[in-house]
């Protein structure tokens, strides 16, 4: 019986997938000589964003600009369908997979919440039974081309929590379950009932979700 008030978020990058997604989708897109071209081009912003001193999303903007170029909705929607189906597959941990099918088993909605675009995302996601998708947004033009930057913030960090409140809107759930593996799921994980943080232990038992104690 579904039980719509528990809730189980899932970062993407490094906790469901093995790598970060957003690279590898570049490359195989436009292959090895352009992705690095698209890298020394954004390299004054994307160093920036190392030191801090330039925001993370303006960075990635940058380079998805110099990377992908103005590419259309088409095209990029083509790139995304052959990435789910080609590439995405061998990144996925199939641990996190049989994570996913608890959740649904016991009625949970289930939430991806990632820096990454929803371009491929939502296509992966529809294939695993997530309910909704919570991510990157890139920017069209006109004439449905990539303006070389986001529709909205780049979902990071405060931003997740932002996106997943706004997405409850006023039935907040009774248990949060959020998984995540970096910086960018601080705010997610203090926001959460449950707590798996990559690299800090197995993963929690689904049981007892009356409770709400942490677990990291």
């Amino acid at each position: 019986m579904r039980d719509a008030s528990i809730v189980a978020a899932f970062d993407f990058d490094g906790t469901i997938s093995t790598t970060d997604s957003l690279r590898v989708f570049v490359r195989s897109t436009v292959g090895t000589a352009r992705f690095v071209a698209g890298a020394v081009l954004a390299s004054p912003w994307l160093i920036g964003a190392a030191l801090g001193v330039v925001e993370r999303g303006t960075a990635k903007a940058a380079f998805l600009r110099a990377s992908l170029g103005a590419r259309t909705r088409g095209q990029l929607e083509d790139d995304a369908d052959r990435f789910v189906t080609q590439r995405l597959p061998e990144l996925i941990r199939p641990e996190m997979i049989a994570r996913l099918r608890q959740h649904r088993a016991m009625g949970h909605r289930l939430v991806l919440v990632s820096a990454s675009p929803g371009l491929y995302l939502r296509r992966w996601a529809a294939t695993v039974g997530f309910d909704a998708v919570l991510s990157t947004e890139l920017a069209f033009d006109g004439r449905g081309r990539f303006a070389g930057r986001f529709a909205e913030p780049n979902c990071w960090g405060p931003e997740k929590v932002r996106r997943l409140e706004a997405w409850w809107v006023a039935s907040p759930p009774r248990v949060l379950f959020v998984y995540g593996d970096s910086r960018g799921d601080k705010e997610m994980a203090e926001r959460a009932d449950r707590v798996w943080i990559r690299g800090r232990g197995k993963l929690m038992p689904l049981i007892d979700v009356d409770t709400t104690s942490r677990v990291i």
